[in-house]
């Protein structure tokens, strides 16, 4: 099986070490990678997955990239795709914990991406372009687009809002009956093993992180470290932008105000915690990612073993509950399908995730230096514009273009 799906995993790597720009933009570089270059889902059901992940809980690119390997060849591929796909972000960010002290203080090097926000505004734009025939096809669906699009940018990043938005749309256009399935009835069993697996998993790590905590046990960081990162990637909405300040509070600020009570809480100092927000920004891949990060910097002081091992950790404990999640629940997301209330739901979704797409350009649009009278703004105005149209019109791969625009950073 790993043979034959090797080009496959090959261009997930690929994807994995060339996915700047957050969650908006990785689905634009999937649109490119997955579906115009390499027709392994469709625009439909590209659409389909992300409106689905967006309903669960962790990281929604990294979900949705594991429901194209999960259509490919089954869970098995799912895992593999989803290793191959964190790989590359969570190394580089493993690394950087042990680089934080000769990074802060010059994080100016980091100049070489400054290209790269204008180039996900133009991937954006090429998402947009791209699901718009099959996202708005009456005045319901318009409208639930531009509604969405108008709220995305007045809360862009807030917890919950997103799948609220989506429920929504699904709700307005049930309003209507017109539209009932056309489809197979519903067959097959539901697999419990994994949100069996992912229950148990979530209260025996709590119960055991708890009586490490509470008995002082002596190597207990890792036991607390696994539950935290576990329980981020269990709960946390709204992805990255979100994930980061829970993170921040947990490791950085509580452990402050609980100093005289827990001392051997795990703590991450603020500069570095901050530095890591920051540099979590220019590395490819998942914003997940900086749980690696976080988690090697929980346990730098007890040695580099234990720093890796904390990386370890930290990655699993995030990314493991996503994957749980999003197989058990896709199987029995395609049979709601097959009912007429679910049916009529999709199209008011598929609008919504337009909206939030339309919405989230302009969100990042609106900070990039256009009209400011130097040559930098007219460089971006030429970075959007042509990304977009490169995308739009080309068969460029999507790499190519994150190459070059890293290049003119550097010359720039």
């Amino acid at each position: 099986m790993l043979l034959r799906h090797l080009q496959f995993l090959k261009l997930v790597f690929l994807h994995g070490l060339t996915a700047f720009g957050g969650p908006q933009a990785h689905l634009a570089m999937m649109m490119k990678t997955f579906v115009k270059k390499t027709p392994y889902v469709t625009e439909q059901e590209l659409m389909e997955y992300n409106a689905f992940c967006q309903l669960l809980p962790g990281a929604s690119s990294t979900q949705t990239l594991t429901l194209i390997g999960f259509k490919r060849g089954g869970p098995v591929l799912a895992l593999l795709t989803l290793l191959v796909w964190v790989l590359p972000a969570c190394t580089i960010m493993c690394a950087l914990s042990f680089l934080i002290h000769y990074i802060e203080g010059t994080t100016k090097h980091f100049d070489i991406f400054k290209f790269i926000v204008p180039m996900a505004g133009g991937f954006l734009i090429f998402a947009c372009v791209s699901y718009l025939p099959y996202s708005v096809k009456n005045l319901a669906t318009r409208v639930i687009a531009v509604a969405a699009s108008f709220a995305t940018f007045i809360f862009f990043g807030k917890p919950f809002f997103v799948p609220l938005l989506i429920v929504l749309g699904g709700v307005v256009t049930n309003l209507s009956n017109k539209r009932i399935p056309q489809r197979e009835p519903t067959t097959g069993k539901i697999q419990w093993w994994n949100i069996w697996l992912f229950a148990i998993i979530f209260i025996f790590a709590g119960v055991l992180s708890e009586v490490a905590r509470k008995n002082d046990w002596q190597h207990r960081k890792p036991i607390n470290l696994f539950e935290n990162s576990y329980r981020m990637g269990s709960l946390v909405f709204g992805g990255g932008n979100v994930l980061m300040p829970i993170m921040y509070e947990q490791f950085s600020v509580r452990p402050e105000a609980v100093k005289e009570r827990n001392p051997n809480a795990i703590q991450i100092d603020k500069r570095d915690m901050l530095t890591g927000i920051g540099l979590v920004r220019a590395v490819p891949g998942p914003v997940f990612s900086i749980s690696s990060y976080t988690g090697a910097l929980a346990l730098r002081n007890e040695g580099a073993a234990m720093q890796i091992a904390g990386s370890v950790i930290g990655t699993i404990g995030i990314f493991l509950p996503s994957a749980l999640l999003v197989l058990f629940f896709f199987p029995i997301w395609n049979r709601l399908k097959k009912y007429s209330v679910i049916y009529r739901s999709l199209e008011g979704i598929n609008a919504t995730v337009l909206g939030i797409m339309v919405g989230s350009t302009f969100y990042i649009l609106k900070d990039i230096r256009f009209f400011d009278g130097t040559g930098i703004g007219f460089v971006n105005i030429s970075i959007v514009i042509g990304t977009a149209l490169t995308l739009i019109f080309t068969r460029v791969p999507a790499p190519v273009i994150v190459i070059l625009c890293v290049a003119l950073g550097y010359f720039l």
